[in-house]
């Protein structure tokens, strides 16, 4: 609710984020909350793909604006860009949505993240644009991404313990504390990212 809607150019690019941060919560409560359906294997699948496309989602509508930034001032480079990862997260999601384990569909995304960091690096190095506080929030972003997964994945702390941790603080309920977190600092990046290139103007060649 925090986005300054009226102070944003670029309207598509707030309608992406937001759908970004709003669609993965909808995706995830849906299947937590009915993943013990007495339907069966048929409904739980279901329900595990409506999560998987709501990770995809973060994953793909989440980095648009990042890329759009980053090169802001290079509008042919922007548009392939733009369609390749699109494209790529189109893939992405087929891989999620047809593995068979935690670990196969973590793997899923890595292709994503890679190209995020790409991004990410054009910036580091100067080639790129963005608001200067926005890489920090990207980095801390996807680490917090990144380790909510192998958490999750790794079955920590319960495989020590197993029995303790049925209720609280098990490796699943740790992930989605990390993912919301990371999901902030997605936010907190992308806002400062809309507003700079709303009154950002490029150099003249």
């Amino acid at each position: 609710m925090s986005i300054p809607w009226a102070r944003i150019s670029v309207g598509w690019l707030a309608v992406v984020h937001y759908l970004a941060c709003v669609v993965p919560q909808l995706g995830s409560v849906l299947y937590h909350l009915f993943m013990n359906h007495e339907g069966g294997p048929a409904v739980y699948h279901t329900l595990l793909t409506l999560d998987m496309c709501g990770v995809c989602m973060v994953n793909t509508l989440g980095a648009l604006p990042i890329i759009y930034c980053t090169l802001a001032c290079s509008p042919v480079p922007r548009s392939a860009a733009l369609l390749a990862y699109t494209a790529l997260s189109s893939y992405a999601i087929i891989c999620a949505v047809t593995a068979h384990s935690n670990v196969r569909r973590l793997r899923s995304f890595a292709w994503q993240a890679l190209f995020r960091f790409f991004f990410f690096y054009l910036r580091w190095v100067g080639l790129g644009t963005g608001h200067p506080s926005s890489l920090r929030s990207y980095l801390i972003m996807d680490g917090l991404a990144l380790l909510g997964g192998v958490i999750n994945v790794s079955r920590m702390p319960e495989r020590w313990q197993p029995g303790r941790f049925d209720y609280w603080f098990n490796s699943h309920q740790i992930m989605h504390v990390l993912v919301v977190v990371s999901i902030l600092y997605l936010h907190w990046g992308v806002v400062a990212d809309l507003l700079w290139v709303t009154s950002y103007a490029c150099p003249q060649d």
